[in-house]
């Protein structure tokens, strides 16, 4: 069934894209690597499978996934690019190859004070600055908490949705 999936993701991405491998799944959707070709840089492409695709209104993901891309801000892994092809719902967003909060609470089983607080600062801003745009997360916990060398990067924005 993977490698079903990532064969239909790479015929879909066309030669803009080459996968290559499974990242595991997130919630509902399933993760991927892959290389943007023109760029030479790693992305996440997160797809939702076409079985749960099938389920949801496109319209409602292009929304949600515009709602999410629109968000810039330093502590926020940002879309790249999104589509409904070829009965896939995918979008892409940069790889980050460091660890996130929960693997890094593991390894350490606690974290010093001076950076749980300036963890928890960076995060703060990023909803805070998501709630200005009219955007709410639903669903941050520590897997959703990605760091690139020292900062703390918000993802998984993606089941986003629009404040009342």
């Amino acid at each position: 069934m993977a490698s079903d999936l990532l064969a239909q993701l790479q015929e879909v991405l066309g030669d803009g894209y080459h996968v290559e491998r499974e990242l595991g799944g997130a919630g509902m959707s399933r993760v991927f690597l892959a290389r943007e070709v023109e760029l030479d840089r790693q992305v996440v492409v997160k797809v939702l499978p076409p079985d749960l695709a099938a389920g949801l209104n496109a319209d409602r993901f292009r929304r949600e996934i515009l709602l999410a891309a629109k968000l810039q801000h330093p502590h926020i892994v940002p879309v790249l690019s999104a589509a409904a092809k070829g009965g896939l719902l995918y979008f892409t967003m940069p790889f980050i190859a460091g660890e996130n909060l929960r693997a890094r609470l593991v390894r350490l089983r606690e974290l010093p004070v001076a950076d749980a607080t300036r963890i928890l600062r960076e995060v703060a801003d990023a909803l805070e600055y998501a709630h200005s745009e009219g955007v709410v997360h639903r669903d941050i916990k520590p897997e959703n908490i990605l760091f690139s060398g020292s900062h703390a990067l918000v993802t998984d924005f993606g089941v986003s949705k629009a404040l009342a």
